[in-house]
């Protein structure tokens, strides 16, 4: 089955097909999280991640909230968020974060972050604060944070764990093979022992998610998913890895609609309680129906 789109151009660049045309930023809802957004100084993956679906989801008035700053300190060849050295840890950011959660009604809250390899904690005591502050002045909200590794370090993850949110979610991000090319100071095999880690400490519900069109192959992919529920993942989500930009790392391959949806066949026959697959899913697309 020839499950891949490949339109070489100059520069051996690719053209998007059809299915990836997402709607421009419009409407009163989207106006009002951007307003709120930039009056708060807040940071969020869905602006510094060029996130597709930002229309859809800022226009249904949500939002998933960056903290710990917006530069990181990694380097990975597919994220456009910024690489550097941190700004000073902003204290009072978990307080700003959760009175943007109450004021935009928001009911299912996730929240993401840079890697903070520069602090000792990771950021994880930012991490167990925010989400302890979003409880207090948003009780009614539910809670998905995706994570960094940490360094694998479980006094950092223990934090996460003993804030309790809903779902806990750490990206997989590419197949093994390319990890070292895709997420250059990440582990493929550290970021599997955090997900055991996670669900081994009790915790309900944990996911993860892949980009595809790196260049992996259906084996690989199907490794992967099978390392995953090893891992006793409950969640995937599977979606189309976008160049951010000429920096970083070109699109391989565009995958067709119709193998995201034989992926998720496979994920749910492997034991997934949720598969999210297609060509603009990222972790947190529709990730208040993960709260199963």
């Amino acid at each position: 089955m020839n499950s891949t789109t490949q339109i070489p151009v100059k520069a051996n660049k690719t053209i998007k097909p059809k299915w990836l045309r997402v709607k421009l930023p419009t409407g009163k809802s989207y106006q009002k999280v951007r307003a709120l957004v930039d009056t708060y100084g807040l940071h969020t993956i869905c602006q510094s991640g060029n996130c597709p679906n930002m229309a859809e989801c800022w226009g249904e008035g949500t939002a998933t909230f960056m903290i710990l700053g917006n530069i990181c300190t990694r380097s990975c060849g597919f994220c456009a968020v910024k690489t550097g050295r941190p700004d000073q840890v902003d204290w009072e950011e978990p307080e700003k974060v959760a009175r943007s959660v109450k004021l935009m009604g928001i009911k299912h809250c996730v929240l993401t972050s840079v890697d903070r390899d520069d602090l000792k904690d990771g950021g994880s005591i930012i991490w167990k604060e925010t989400v302890e502050s979003v409880r207090r002045i948003s009780p009614n909200t539910t809670l998905e944070t995706l994570v960094p590794d940490f360094k694998g370090e479980h006094k950092n993850i223990d934090r996460i764990i003993a804030a309790a949110p809903e779902i806990v979610s750490h990206n997989i991000e590419t197949v093994e093979r390319l990890t070292r090319k895709v997420r250059i100071q990440a582990r493929y095999s550290r970021s599997m022992d955090v997900l055991r880690y996670l669900k081994e400490q009790g915790l309900p519900r944990t996911k993860s998610g892949i980009m595809l069109g790196l260049g992996e192959k259906e084996d690989e992919v199907f490794q992967t998913l099978h390392d995953l529920r090893a891992a006793k993942v409950d969640i995937v989500t599977i979606g189309q890895y976008l160049q951010p930009s000429v920096k970083h790392l070109q699109v391989q391959e565009y995958i067709k609609p119709e193998q995201f949806n034989a992926y998720k066949k496979i994920g749910l026959s492997l034991g997934f309680k949720y598969v999210e697959s297609g060509p603009l899913v990222r972790s947190s697309y529709h990730a208040e129906r993960h709260l199963f």
